[in-house]
């Protein structure tokens, strides 16, 4: 884990989920809601197919969710982190939510989503809003949906300044059309993430501040775009990408403050093999 997940803050040195904690097998929806909505600390492994249920199903603090194996799906619903800190979710594959598959919203914060698929949900695949941050986003491939990862709930939630402190690496845009991230009031870093065919990247609105570093873009009409729709402009710096058969180039505006950790940037030419050898379920 690296990013933002892994910085010390709200009272957390980093993000360790449910380590420590009773470990469970779950294999029904009436299991896996018992389980993560529980107090306390569990690391609960999921086994096979759950239809989860309509609507958003709330997680409790401190749990690590993650399936077995290449074969755990979470179908029908989706995961709410509300009000809650330390969260891990791993290697399930999320499809057909009704909502949102995972909304993280309300002040949560450590968190860590990694090498998930995400496809064919409702609304949003992965939305971030209303005061939540130290969050990383690794390792998922994300297909055959439209509004991928919306980061700030609104132009008007100003109480979002300070906050979505948000890392996305190495994941696998495939097809997918807009918001990879759509950024408002957030300090977000984005890199070593594949984009293929889609219909925008990154929009950074709203004062945020994005830094765009070490990602292949390859058939994508705006990859980065500087304001968006009726949202105002937000701060946004491209280095070192790869831009392959794009429909523009990319926008840029102001600077971006230094992050609170260091990683190493792969190169860009490499992020393709990369990212579609090791991104989504089974390769953790």
């Amino acid at each position: 884990m690296v990013g933002f997940a892994a910085v010390s803050a709200n009272g957390l040195s980093t993000t360790t989920g449910g380590a420590g904690g009773t470990t469970v097998t779950v294999n029904s929806a009436s299991a896996l809601n018992d389980y993560i909505s529980r107090s306390g600390s569990y690391i609960i492994q999921i086994s096979g197919t759950i239809s989860i249920g309509a609507g958003m199903h709330k997680v409790a603090s401190n749990k690590t969710i993650i399936g077995l194996g290449s074969n755990a799906v979470i179908t029908g619903g989706g995961l709410n982190l509300s009000s809650v800190s330390n969260i891990i979710i791993r290697n399930i594959k999320f499809m057909n939510a009704d909502d949102d598959s995972i909304n993280v919203q309300e002040s949560s914060h450590h968190i860590w989503i990694d090498h998930c698929d995400f496809t064919n949900g409702y609304d949003g695949l992965v939305d971030i809003k209303r005061q939540s941050s130290y969050i990383t986003v690794s390792w998922n491939h994300f297909y055959n949906h439209q509004k991928t990862c919306l980061l700030g709930h609104s132009d008007d939630y100003t109480a979002d300044i300070g906050y979505l402190k948000v890392t996305y690496h190495h994941n696998f845009f495939d097809g997918t059309g807009t918001r990879h991230p759509r950024v408002r009031f957030g300090q977000v870093h984005v890199f070593n993430n594949y984009y293929l065919n889609n219909e925008y990247g990154v929009a950074s609105t709203m004062n945020a501040d994005v830094l765009v570093e070490g990602n292949y873009f390859q058939g994508v009409q705006d990859p980065c775009l500087v304001g968006y729709a009726d949202s105002a402009p937000g701060d946004l710096v491209q280095r070192n990408n790869v831009f392959s058969n794009c429909g523009s180039s990319p926008q840029t505006q102001g600077s971006v403050a230094s992050l609170p950790y260091s990683v190493t940037v792969e190169s860009a030419s490499n992020i393709p093999t990369t990212v579609r050898n090791s991104a989504g379920v089974g390769k953790i």
